[in-house]
């Protein structure tokens, strides 16, 4: 076998010039909570050193978010880079060892629950997390000798488990809390760096600091960018795409959140659209930090230039001025606060951002952003359609939600049915769903000008329902097509699909599961023997008699994951050992042959997707999108599981570092500008995923998300459909949860009717890994809920289930052979993978 991977150790042009990329990019996503003026630190020079992240940094989340890249340059080195002497080495070593402690017994544990339950290492991580060391004790000493302290406070979560509203997680440690009260009492000058994938209550400490940075987490260059941020080489103008509040009891659903109410087999979602913003502005409650904050290095001035109008259609233009002393850029953010009809809507929606260029101080520019009116639709369970009620549409704008005034408004006259749709999602079986309680302080209307806006020109979207497929005929029979004749234009997919039989189909619809894929797939995550560390690959079986080529597809979302170093006989065999997955490391043997061959597959971690979600820069996804996709180009990986972007419903969700933001449209649009980015090389795209409700990690196989129809519609569909929309990424992963009873991945009103007859998606729609594989957590015996079914896979139109086993494959041709699915279904199947392949193959 050929790999595409370099066997050159070395660090390559592309490896190298992508590092450059990222940390010239990256700084933007930085947000600087809290600044008395002690930031930027123009003149680096002695500065006391602390915290769990200044040598420990964290570069992005664990699971299959993880990136296995060359190195990840910490805080301590990107400062000392930068020309700041540390002066606090000794409790930096003092440190290490608690660390080195802690993590010498937390590998302990593991490896007694391996031997006790007999599953690998890494399935035993996901859910048994390491926590944080403990902080050692800061001495008198410790504080000599400098002026100015800079404590890296990190929080590490991932697949597989939620984090909790516990000291050490989301409040702080007792021994951080005494840390913390020694600088800021014993310094002066303190600052606080966040190296966390989400939210920390800081306790109030937040105000006693000279400055707060939420610097994320950056991906390995983590510490030259913190460096680059803190000295004002870089410009950290990122505003928070969540809502921060430091009492977690203050989120609406907290205390039924995934584990904090012992059931986490049923998620109840009784908020309804009422999470972040939304709940906090209109149920009139102060968070911490609002959504959309942040300050920057410099101040601006905005003024309105323009608003206008035609139909729905809707256009607004600001003068931004830089009225500070230093060059940066500013966001704006526009809401629309909707009249309360019949239909229950939340004080406020994002409808539209815009961020400037870099301005230097004094430099005016201007700021463009449209929308629709359409886009605060609400969906009407009884009429079933999406619809503008009659009343005052307020456009409001600002730097975040707390700031955002009064500067249009828009008369709707008429009922207003901007799409006519199906219910799809059954009872939810919630009584008692959150409404607008009308505690939102209604916003002066003096002076704003009006717009009326009747029903004229509006045409209402009716989408083509196809609830049943015709089956393939075969009109070449006698000919046997290949897949090189639908590429060079002798054939049609249809045809080729019509000469296959179901076992061939069966098949094409499983990813590579086959005896060879055994070993490597004991690492989670891994079950590609042509690129290896890759997620999965489709099947070679019909390479030789169709030509069917494989497609490989790879984790992501910060990166390609992929296995660094691996090692082959010289004839291409590949040899087991070098596979990780996070702490989980499988040596390579002891007897391997002196003519053995290195490979090497070193990957650029980017930052984690909540981190560059607070740059309001879908320029720069972009470019970090294309950084990915020259990566798989050159690795050869067609497909990237990511992005994901489910909605932030709970700060204690173990993957929001994967996500974006609380928001659909913040999430919905930086979904579509990483796609671009990605698939702007041709043959290689992305998997939007986890299709959807997918907000908790514990027991997520088997876990129902009970949500209503305006819900789902109204808000954690909608960032999808926007991704969908806009970009038509190659993918969409369906995620393990149920969704009022039935699997995603079986969900025909989902990956159907929504997704394709509603949205015009084209590409192919696949399952999360294992999903239809029975006992492969450990946990399918206790499971109250029972695993996705592969046959309701096809039915639903779910194309590929990975990676597969045996078993899907058998009970996808005995139920076409008995009748029980319909042979159509699986032929459309067949056809979208084929049409993808065709895309991968001619960069399409």
């Amino acid at each position: 076998m050929s790999y595409h991977a370099r066997t050159d150790s070395k660090p390559t042009v592309m490896e190298l010039n992508h590092g450059d990329q990222v940390r010239k990019l990256a700084g933007e996503c930085a947000v600087i909570l809290e600044n008395n003026g002690i930031l930027p630190i123009v003149n680096p020079s002695s500065v006391a050193l602390f915290g769990n992240g200044a040598r420990h940094t964290i570069k992005g989340g664990t699971g299959s978010g993880d990136v296995n890249s060359r190195f990840v340059v910490n805080i301590e080195q990107g400062l000392k880079e930068a020309g700041f002497e540390i002066t606090t080495g000794n409790w930096l070593d003092r440190f290490d060892k608690s660390f080195d402690s802690h993590l010498e017994a937390y590998m302990a544990e593991v490896d007694r629950r391996v031997k006790a339950t007999g599953l690998p290492a890494a399935m035993i991580m996901f859910e048994y997390v390491p926590g944080v060391a403990p902080i050692p004790s800061i001495t008198e000493e410790d504080a000599q000798g400098t002026d100015t302290a800079v404590y890296i406070l990190s929080r590490d979560s991932g697949e597989g488990g939620d984090r909790r509203a516990v000291k050490g997680d989301f409040y702080l440690a007792d021994d951080e809390v005494a840390a913390f009260e020694f600088i800021t009492s014993n310094f002066k000058n303190s600052i606080l760096v966040l190296n966390t994938g989400g939210i920390v209550s800081l306790s109030g400490f937040n105000k006693k600091f000279s400055a707060v940075v939420q610097l994320s987490q950056l991906g390995n260059l983590t510490g030259n960018i913190a460096a680059d941020v803190l000295t004002g080489k870089a410009d950290p103008s990122g505003r928070l795409t969540d809502t921060w509040c430091f009492d977690f009891s203050s989120y609406p659903n907290g205390e039924n959140f995934s584990h904090n109410n012992g059931n986490t087999d049923d998620e109840y979602y009784k908020e309804g659209v009422y999470i972040g913003y939304r709940y906090f502005d209109s149920y009139n409650i102060k968070p911490d930090y609002p959504f959309g904050y942040g300050l920057g290095y410099t101040t601006f001035g905005m003024e309105l230039v323009s608003v206008d109008v035609n139909g729905l259609d809707v256009s607004v233009k600001y003068k931004v001025t830089n009225e500070g002393a230093r060059a940066g850029k500013e966001v704006l953010e526009f809401f629309v606060a909707s009249p309360h009809v019949k239909l229950d809507k939340p004080f406020k929606e994002l409808v539209a951002f815009a961020k400037t260029a870099l301005l230097a101080p004094g430099e005016e520019g201007t700021v463009e952003a449209s929308f629709s009116l359409s886009q605060v639709a609400s969906y009407c369970t009884k009429c079933e359609s999406k619809v503008l009620e009659p009343g005052n549409y307020i456009l409001l704008a600002g730097k975040d939600s707390a700031s955002a005034v009064p500067v249009a408004k828009f008369v709707v006259t008429d009922r207003i049915a901007t799409e006519h749709l199906r219910n799809m999602f059954g009872e939810s079986g919630i009584e008692d769903e959150f409404t607008n309680p009308g505690l939102a302080q209604e916003p002066d209307l003096t002076g704003i000008k009006g717009f009326i806006i009747d029903a004229s020109g509006v045409v209402t979207f009716e989408p083509s329902y196809v609830d049943n497929r015709e089956e393939l005929k075969d009109i070449r029979a006698g000919e046997t097509i290949r897949f090189e004749d639908v590429i060079e234009g002798r054939a049609t997919v249809e045809e080729l699909t019509a000469q296959l039989t179901v076992e061939q189909m069966a098949k094409l619809c499983v990813g590579d599961y086959g005896a060879d894929m055994v070993q490597t797939a004991n690492v989670v995550g891994s079950a590609s023997k042509q690129v290896p560390g890759a997620a999965a690959e489709t099947i070679t079986t019909y390479l030789e008699s169709r030509g069917i080529p494989s497609m490989i597809l790879a984790d992501g979302p910060a990166g390609l994951r992929l296995q660094p170093h691996f090692k082959t006989t010289k004839d291409g065999v590949l040899i087991p050992g070098g596979e990780v997955f996070g702490l989980s490391y499988n040596p390579f043997p002891d007897d391997i042959p002196q003519d053995a061959v290195d490979y090497y597959q070193y990957c650029t971690a980017i930052p984690i997707a909540t981190a560059l979600a607070q740059s309001f820069n879908m320029d720069l996804i972009r470019q970090m999108g294309k950084i990915v996709g020259e990566e798989m180009k050159e690795y050869f990986v067609h497909f990237w599981l990511a992005p994901g972007m489910n909605i932030h419903r709970n700060p204690l969700c173990g993957r929001n570092f994967e996500y974006y933001s609380e928001d659909p449209l913040i999430a919905g649009k930086c979904a579509a500008a990483m796609t671009d980015g990605v698939q702007s090389l041709g043959g290689q795209g992305t998997t939007i995923k986890h299709f959807c409700c997918n907000n908790q990690e514990v027991n997520r196989m088997f876990s129902n998300s009970h949500v209503s129809e305006r819900t789902i519609r109204n808000l954690y569909l909608r960032g999808f459909e926007i991704a969908v929309k806009e970009s038509q990424p190659y993918s969409v992963m369906t995620s393990y949860n149920l969704i009022n009873g039935t699997h995603a991945a079986n969900h025909v009103g989902l990956c159907r009717n929504v997704l394709r007859d509603e949205w015009g998606f084209k590409g192919v729609v696949m399952t999360d890994w294992y999903t239809s594989q029975e006992n492969v957590f450990g946990d399918y015996e206790k499971a109250v809920y029972p695993i996705s079914s592969s046959v309701e896979c096809i039915r639903s139109g779910n194309d590929w289930q990975m990676p597969g086993c045996e078993a899907n494959v058998t009970d996808i041709i005995d139920a076409v052979g008995s009748g029980a699915l319909p042979k159509a279904d699986l032929q459309f199947c067949t056809m979208n993978i084929l049409n993808m392949a065709v895309k991968c193959f001619t960069n399409g």
